[in-house]
């Protein structure tokens, strides 16, 4: 039998606890794991190491880019908002440079909330850095910490990768996010808008086999096919 897509998973290095430990960890939460596995692949946790990224790639048949801490505004040609998380370059350079190689290779590449933030800076684009300042809306993350109460409909354009994905093309997601894509990226779509306010949510790059950011989180929804549909399209390769 063929072995099952192996699926990377950016993941951060953050300060972390369990049992009698409180020290540096690669960290990424179980949902986006969780999902990968059910789709029938397998997940394989990746925390950057910006000097191996085509010997990562070559171990992988797809690449996941999670949700975070906002990007460093610099690296799009901007001074940061008093409301900006405070960024990791580390994480960021490397997950840039992880994308472009990705697309470049056509492996499979999915970019969830601050990963389609990272694919649209990859390619030169810039970030609305606060939405209720820029959009005078705080429906994209009405509560911190939490997706319950943050879900809201996106468009999507028919025929197009995040539409098949979900399997329609008015879809209701869980989202938690206060920047966004701006300035869209050098040979980048939009594809996904979301309801109301037309904010980006979705984005590809035309002529892969599968390259996608969402804004929203599919890991966060059990009926989502977006994840799933990576890993089928990893398991094409």
């Amino acid at each position: 039998m063929p072995r099952p897509p192996v699926i990377g998973i950016a993941c951060a290095v953050l300060r972390a606890q369990w049992g009698p430990w409180d020290q540096q960890a690669a960290v990424v939460a179980a949902d986006y794991i969780g999902q990968v596995q059910r789709a029938g692949g397998i997940a394989v946790v990746i925390p950057p190491d910006i000097d191996q990224v085509d010997r990562v790639l070559d171990l992988l048949d797809g690449v996941m880019l999670t949700g975070g801490n906002d990007l460093e505004a610099a690296s799009y040609g901007a001074a940061p908002h008093p409301e900006a998380e405070t960024p990791d370059p580390v994480r960021d350079a490397f997950e840039a440079t992880l994308v472009r190689r990705a697309v470049e290779r056509d492996i499979p590449f999915l970019g969830i909330c601050r990963g389609i933030q990272v694919l649209n800076v990859a390619y030169g684009g810039t970030l609305t850095q606060h939405l209720p300042e820029s959009h005078g809306t705080h429906d994209h993350r009405r509560s911190v910490g939490t997706f319950e109460g943050n879900d809201h409909l996106v468009q999507l354009d028919r025929g197009s990768q995040v539409a098949l994905a979900a399997g329609e093309t008015t879809h209701r997601v869980p989202s938690h996010h206060h920047q966004a894509v701006d300035a869209v990226g050098d040979g980048l779509v939009v594809t996904g808008r979301s309801v109301g306010d037309e904010v980006p949510e979705a984005l590809e790059v035309p002529g892969r086999r599968f390259a996608l950011g969402v804004q929203w989180h599919p890991e966060a929804d059990a009926d989502s096919g977006i994840i799933a549909a990576l890993v089928a399209a990893a398991g094409e390769g």
